[in-house]
């Protein structure tokens, strides 16, 4: 299930506005460039920014996510038409055959559980074509990320068109090994309205991404490092074996 900053229409509206560390997007479209990709399935597009971004070059995009409010938000965007938006998961997708898969941001760390992520490597698999690729990015557990998710570290205030001062702050709730559970706390100044999300992350190590990427049939062909987080990702690159 979608934390509830996705699927919470309030919050998936205001989503947008708050995400402002995205220099992931070009990299990824530089990628795709790079790969030669024509078709590509975004894997938990959200509010499909990054979709959008393929479509606006002519790509042919799937964006696939759990979250039906992030979805319309997707929808209601200039520009969608030319996106197929599916709400689901990439481990019950429609026959398709793309040339490229994506998970950008936190979308595999949000992949908690061994079977799901699993199966959702799988179902990836199932949707490129033969020689087709698998590209996202994971933090390196070694980084320990969740020493900055406090109040100190992300607290701030925005102002939203139409809606208004918000104000945001993070705070983590527990750490359990490689599980990191941290609250995002929103208060909107125009009605005093308090409203909360929780999310677990899955820090996997690197070795440990590669043994699960091999164990579905993927090549692993590269792993890099983030351009926008130099030092605190990793960025596997994966091919389906074969030739169209």
């Amino acid at each position: 299930m979608a934390d509830e900053c996705f699927r919470e229409p309030r919050l998936a509206r205001i989503y947008d506005a708050l995400d402002t560390d995205r220099g992931d997007r070009a990299p990824y479209l530089d990628t795709a460039g790079e790969l030669g990709a024509r078709r590509v399935l975004d894997i938990g597009c959200g509010t499909g920014v990054f979709a959008l971004l393929l479509a606006g070059r002519g790509t042919d995009v799937v964006g696939v996510d759990p979250a039906r409010a992030s979805l319309d938000v997707a929808r209601g965007k200039p520009g969608a038409g030319r996106v197929r938006w599916i709400e689901g998961d990439a481990t019950a997708l429609p026959p398709l055959r793309v040339d490229l898969a994506t998970m950008t941001a936190n979308v595999a760390q949000a992949v908690t559980g061994p079977d799901a992520w699993r199966r959702t490597l799988r179902g990836a698999h199932e949707a490129l074509r033969p020689g087709g690729h698998l590209v996202f990015e994971t933090r390196d557990p070694a980084r320990r990320a969740w020493r900055e998710w406090d109040r100190e570290h992300t607290h701030r205030v925005v102002e939203i068109p139409g809606t208004g001062a918000v104000e945001s702050w993070c705070r983590v709730l527990d750490v359990s090994g490689p599980l990191v559970t941290f609250r995002w706390t929103y208060v909107f100044a125009a009605d005093g309205a308090v409203l909360t999300s929780d999310s677990t992350l899955r820090f996997r190590e690197r070795a440990e991404v590669e043994a699960d990427l091999t164990g579905q049939g993927y090549e692993v062909l590269e792993v890099r490092g983030a351009p926008d987080r130099e030092g605190r990702e990793f960025v596997f690159v994966a091919r389906r074996p074969g030739a169209d």
